[in-house]
């Protein structure tokens, strides 16, 4: 069961006393709040040492999948905190729709914008986020726009990281403490590839239903094929999956295969590599890691 604000204490334990003792200190925070793992436990977390001083915000666009929505209702509810969906248009940036390799700059500085006005409407103190060590080492813009708009990170300021994290998230009693992995699916796209609503719209319905098949970490890469003579461009889904779902997906190739030509897909491909973060940033030279002093 959740802990409340009515219950005496948190769960023993010095990461989780230590990230109660700083929120507090805080007085009151808006929480950048997508629905996944992390930035759930600081709205958690939050929602418990501060009760209505913590509200959590979503950033609704085209780049957020329907089924993580949906889930970051469901868990806000389950937490009892205070949640405001708010309307996000980073797709209308042209900086953003190119999709350079700093994409991810613009979209977090649109986030920022939105959360900087709702902070002062709804009266709160600061701008928090879920930002956990593990996150430094990948290439992030997000966190350049983070420092930029004076966005704060608990979990990096408590050195809490990603298994620090699900530990002290099933301590709470949070349902999703295993959850996968999640990232906006603009970052589907390869850089250079413009984002464009019904590209983001076709990688939604396919990562949907795959889950529906019974996968759990899953990401559809998009990728464009060229016109040749006779035909228009097409596009080829190269779905990642973890290593150890690779059976599952063999087994249900068929149907994943009529999942992506419904979603509008040309081809469909399972990435032999499996799953893994920020594949995408491979191809960038000197830039697919950041070293952190």
């Amino acid at each position: 069961m959740l802990y409340h604000p009515d219950l005496p204490t948190l769960p023993s334990h010095p990461k989780l006393d230590a990230l109660a003792g700083h929120l507090r200190d805080m007085g009151s925070v808006l929480v950048c709040y997508s629905g996944g793992i992390d930035s759930a436990f600081v709205l958690a977390v939050a929602h418990v040492v501060l009760g209505e001083r913590a509200v959590g915000m979503t950033a609704v666009s085209p780049s957020l999948a329907p089924f993580e929505k949906d889930e970051a209702i469901r868990i806000a509810r389950e937490i009892g905190a205070r949640h405001e969906l708010v309307e996000s248009s980073e797709i209308e940036d042209e900086s953003y729709a190119r999709n350079h390799a700093d994409r991810c700059f613009h979209c977090k500085s649109e986030l920022y914008r939105i959360a900087s006005v709702k902070r002062v409407e709804w009266g709160l103190a600061r701008i928090v986020n879920g930002t956990n060590t593990d996150d430094l080492g990948d290439y992030r813009p997000g966190l350049d726009a983070a420092r930029e708009a004076g966005a704060e990170s608990p979990l990096v300021a408590c050195t809490f990281g990603k298994e620090d994290v699900r530990a002290c998230a099933s301590l709470l009693g949070l349902t999703i403490w295993d959850k996968p992995a999640s990232a906006c699916l603009s970052s589907r796209l390869p850089y250079g590839t413009r984002v464009t609503r019904e590209r983001l719209a076709q990688i939604a319905s396919l990562e949907e239903a795959l889950r529906r098949l019974g996968l759990r970490q899953v990401r559809v890469r998009w990728h464009a094929l060229p016109a040749t003579v006779g035909t228009v461009e097409g596009s080829l889904a190269r779905i990642e999956i973890e290593q150890g779902e690779m059976g599952r997906a063999f087994e249900v190739r068929d149907e994943l295969t009529a999942a992506g030509k419904r979603a509008g897909f040309t081809y469909v491909t399972l990435d032999l590599a499996g799953y893994r973060r920020g594949s995408h940033n491979e191809v960038l030279s000197g830039r697919s890691l950041r070293i952190v002093s």
